[in-house]
């Protein structure tokens, strides 16, 4: 009972500072009289907003499983229950506070296993898809302001209608004087003013709950969205990443570079606020309906994602890190002809090019040796390159835990699929556990880690929802490619060193790294004729 008295004091201390730090966070956020003013207007609505969701969703789980025994069928029904009204409500929240919200909603769908999967599986199916839509009044506002003249006049033809919609802008189709088929995605006319308020907001929420619980501390989170909004608000940049991207391809993983495409900008009908680029069909990543009606096979699809991703983190240093389903496009290779099967080659199409972060050669190669310390079962490999990360010498087994979403345990075994994760209810229950039992350690190392590292870890939860979805089965080959990958970048930097001594390790490493993956493509193609054999046997 007097637990209950402490939690309810707690709440009712956040909510007053929450409500009393809101004046002083508008005050301080702009020089601009006009922008402060809209602040005012503006943050303590969102805070308004945020205080009273809290307050219902934490009532609502103490009043609906007060009393019910832990473990019993009566609490796991009416936990659920809570879950999925929980989770709607955080989803109205989002939408509508939007800006920023619509991103940590988003953000939520892609942390499978980390989060109950009725927010997962709410978020996912509303987030991605299913954000607020700017009027047709306001679409040609921002047009003629960055153009100077009306939809109609810079475009033979412009759809009113949107085919998409984001958190920061909405995309319309299109078509130039000279007949090319564009997609124009213009910012949403209340972006800039929200995204100052949503900073406002967030910097006062995390900072009073770091204050009045301690262990909370995402205070890191205000740094990062400071840095990145302002970034993803400029087109412009977006437009330039994008062929920094493809250039990356070419010149450092020419083996994939045409397996791998990013849309053309039109420079000359593009600003700040406004992006034109060619328009391309194709499916959504995980639309697997339709990327087999393609002529594409899943997972070679899976396979591709791996690859790029893989090349981007561990060769390039420069990542997308916002790669969910509805910002990777899958078309049949243009340059490819169809199999005697009927099937083509896949292309991977990147959009959203807002938000990248670039690993500096050092930061980059030690993530390397860690993804190939995790792959191959070096637990040494492992503590040594989470320490160098910033992890220490503590939280090597957690960090690698969050990395992989397995148990030290299975990290270091030596089983071959050791990373392989089954995807069933007894995984999911384990791995939600130990993100319940460690929330302070996961804080801790959120805290330690640099910014970079933790926009890896957002991609790694995108990513790997994304191979969910194509494969729908538990598989060996992504880990296969990511050792692969992640070990030919550390070959690489050794043989920059020019020494004798840095070129024989890099050729011991490579005649290792063959050994190694010889030895799971054999236990991969046993793995395969163990499934044809009892697939056989079941008919």
């Amino acid at each position: 009972m007097a637990t209950r008295s402490l939690w309810r004091a707690k709440l009712a201390v956040s909510a007053t500072a929450l409500f009393g730090g809101a004046a002083a966070a508008t005050i301080t956020t702009s020089e601009d009289p006009a922008m402060t003013m809209k602040l005012y207007s503006t943050v303590p609505v969102r805070l308004l907003r945020d205080s009273i969701t809290a307050a219902a969703i934490a009532f609502d789980y103490e009043y609906s499983l007060w009393g019910l025994p832990e473990g019993s069928s009566e609490r796991l029904r009416a936990k659920h229950e809570v879950h999925l009204r929980s989770a709607r409500k955080l989803q109205e929240l989002c939408f509508k506070n939007g800006g920023i919200y619509i991103k940590l909603g988003q953000h939520i769908g892609q942390l499978e296993y980390l989060v109950p999967e009725e927010y997962v599986r709410t978020m996912r199916e509303s987030m991605l898809n299913k954000c607020p839509v700017s009027s047709y009044e306001q679409v040609c506002e921002v047009i003629e302001k960055e153009l100077g003249d009306k939809p109609d006049k810079i475009f033979s033809e412009f759809d009113p209608v949107p085919i998409a919609s984001a958190s920061l802008a909405q995309v319309h189709v299109a078509r130039t004087h000279n007949g090319q088929k564009v997609a124009v995605k213009v910012q949403h006319t209340h972006m800039t003013d929200t995204a100052a308020a949503d900073c406002a907001t967030v910097d006062v929420i995390v900072n009073t709950l770091h204050r009045v619980f301690p262990s909370f501390d995402y205070r890191w989170l205000i740094v990062e969205m400071r840095e990145s909004l302002p970034k993803e608000l400029d087109f412009l940049n977006e437009a330039k990443n994008s062929e920094k991207c493809l250039h990356n391809f070419l010149k450092l993983s020419p083996r994939i570079a045409a397996y791998v495409y990013a849309p053309k900008v039109h420079w000359n009908l593009s600003t700040s606020k406004l992006l034109t680029m060619e328009f391309i069909d194709g499916a959504q990543v995980n639309d697997v309906k339709t990327i087999k009606k393609l002529g594409i096979r899943p997972d070679e699809v899976a396979r591709l994602v791996s690859e790029t991703f893989a090349e981007m983190m561990f060769k390039h240093g420069f990542v997308h890190c916002d790669p969910h389903a509805a910002n990777l496009i899958v078309r049949p290779l243009p340059s490819s002809r169809k199999s005697i099967l009927g099937k083509r080659k896949p292309q991977l199409v990147l959009l959203d090019h807002g938000l990248y972060k670039e690993l500096d050669n050092e930061t980059r190669t030690n993530y390397a040796a860690l993804w190939k310390g995790l792959i191959f079962s070096d637990a040494d490999a492992i503590k040594k390159n989470s320490a160098k990360l910033g992890a220490g010498e503590d939280l090597y087994a957690l960090f690698a835990g969050i990395l992989t979403m397995r148990p030290w345990n299975r990290v270091i075994d030596t089983s071959i699929d050791h990373l392989v994760i089954q995807g069933n209810d007894s995984d999911r229950s384990e791995l939600q556990m130990y993100a319940s039992q460690y929330f302070p350690q996961i804080t801790e190392l959120l805290r330690r880690l640099p910014r970079v590292i933790l926009l890896m870890l957002k991609t790694n939860d995108c990513l790997r929802s994304v191979s969910n979805a194509l494969l729908q089965e538990p598989s060996l080959e992504t880990f296969m490619i990511v050792g692969r990958i992640s070990s030919e970048a550390i070959i690489e930097a050794k043989l920059q060193k020019r020494s004798f001594l840095s070129w024989l390790s890099a050729w011991l490493d490579e005649i290792q790294l063959e050994a190694r993956l010889f030895i799971m493509r054999v236990a991969l193609w046993l793995l395969r004729l163990r499934k044809l054999s009892w697939q056989m046997a079941l008919k």
